[in-house]
C-alpha cells in the first residue's frame, strides 16, 4: 500500500507542525484513493505539548461525512514536536484498528503508518506528487 498525497498538503503539513513547536498537532486526512484534503483540527488532550486527542466533533463529522456517501476519512495526522516521526508508545496504546492512516510529523519529515491487529504500527510507503 501507499499513500500518496499532493506537495502542496504535505508542506502544509510539516508547516503547521513547525508553527507550533510547543503543541502536538493533529487532524484529518480526506479523500478517495489519496488525500485530497487535510482537515485541522483542535487538540483537546489534557496536555498538548505531550499527545493529542482529536477534537470529537470534527471526527463525527467526518465518519457522518463518509457514512452518507461523501469523501473517505482516510485517516489521522499528528506531530511530535520535540521527537522522530515515528510512533510513541501512546500512540500505539492509544490507537485503534480501524483501517485508516496515520501520518506522524516530527524532525521536519513525515511518516504513514498502520496500525495493526497486534496492536503495532506497520510503516507503509509515502508518496508525495502533484
Amino acid at each position: 500500500m501507499t499513500l500518496r498525497i499532493s506537495s502542496e498538503l504535505h508542506n502544509q503539513l510539516l508547516s503547521a507542525a513547525a508553527a507550533s513547536p510547543d503543541a502536538e498537532i493533529c487532524g484529518l486526512l480526506i479523500g478517495q484513493e489519496h488525500v485530497e484534503r487535510i482537515i485541522a483540527t483542535r487538540n483537546v488532550a489534557t496536555d498538548p505539548r505531550r499527545r493529542f486527542e482529536i477534537e470529537p466533533e470534527a471526527l463525527f463529522a467526518a465518519i457522518r461525512m463518509e457514512r452518507e456517501g461523501g469523501v473517505r476519512l482516510l485517516g489521522y495526522y499528528h506531530s511530535h514536536p520535540s521527537g522522530p516521526a515515528s510512533p510513541s508508545a501512546d500512540d500505539e496504546a492509544q490507537a485503534s484498528v480501524d483501517g485508516r492512516i496515520w501520518l506522524i510529523i516530527g524532525a521536519q519529515r513525515i511518516t504513514a503508518w498502520l496500525m495493526t491487529e497486534d496492536r503495532g504500527f506497520t510503516s507503509i510507503d509515502y508518496q508525495t506528487g502533484n
